[in-house]
């Protein structure tokens, strides 16, 4: 058996070598599925999500979103410009948004909401594509997977100890991956996402200094007190100062589109302030 989980590990650890890529801010990840089977499953995701929430037909909100959206792919790199993106609202008080591999979009009225303005509703989609062009998707299946390959082999490895102190050692090691790696690994992405987001934002003529103040709405709205270190995201506070800290650096995106007279133009539907 213990030679049964050396294999297991040695398998993992060769996957781990031959499945790394680069993320678009430089960062290595693990990506062990192709792009075509997450293109396929964001589609069957946002049929199913068509099918169970209420999609607005209101064609200011849905305007207002598409504007914003297209102000965004057009500046995409050509192989997310390219695809057909689609955009649907969403009639819900959610606070959220999101973007799916393949071309999908969604937004909840809620969170379009708490946007004060269409730099903020930007800021937000540009987070969510950010999300899709860095794969996190298949990174963080990748890494569902490693981490429970590498629980089965240790399992196997354990065989001959006591079924009790088996038993103990493995709910310790679950514990320990997810604070160590899995949780870790979903703040990262949020963090790249919010990084690539302001970029997207900036390039296509939205007010970069706007993303940290709608993640002060943001932390407004929250009730939560869930210590950074157990969250899947970081917290407001880390998340606004990091924001703040990276405006300067894309601002001249945003001058270069001012002065080249490209801003886009997506007014804000007076109908989100009731």
């Amino acid at each position: 058996m213990k030679f049964i989980g050396f294999i297991s590990i040695l398998v993992f650890s060769s996957l781990l070598l031959v499945a790394c890529t680069t993320s678009p801010t430089g960062r290595s990840q693990l990506n062990l599925f192709s792009g075509g089977a997450l293109n396929s499953l964001g589609q069957q995701s946002f049929s199913e999500m068509k099918q169970q929430e209420k999609v607005s037909n209101d064609a200011e909100l849905n305007g207002y979103v598409q504007c914003v959206a297209d102000a965004i792919i057009e500046i995409l790199p050509d192989q997310y410009r390219s695809i057909e993106w689609e955009v649907a609202v969403f009639e819900s008080d959610a606070i959220n948004a999101f973007a799916l591999p393949g071309g999908h979009i969604g937004f909840y009225t809620g969170i379009m909401k708490l946007a004060e303005n269409e730099h903020q509703l930007a800021a937000i989609m540009g987070h969510e594509i950010g999300h899709v062009m860095a794969e996190h998707s298949s990174e963080r299946m990748s890494t569902n997977l490693l981490i429970s390959g590498a629980l089965l082999g240790t399992d196997l490895a354990l065989s001959d100890r006591p079924t009790e102190q088996r038993a103990m050692i493995m709910a310790a090691l679950g514990i320990g991956t997810q604070i160590a790696v899995a949780l870790p690994y979903s703040r990262t992405h949020e963090s790249e996402a919010d990084e690539i987001g302001l970029d997207l934002m900036a390039r296509a003529g939205f007010r970069p200094e706007e993303a940290p103040k709608l993640w002060e709405n943001m932390a407004a709205q929250g009730s939560g007190s869930t210590p950074e270190l157990l969250s899947t995201h970081p917290s407001p506070t880390s998340r606004i100062r990091e924001l703040s800290a990276q405006v300067p650096r894309v601002m001249p995106l945003y001058e270069a589109r001012a002065s080249a007279g490209r801003l886009p133009q997506c007014p804000r539907p007076r109908s989100l302030n009731n």
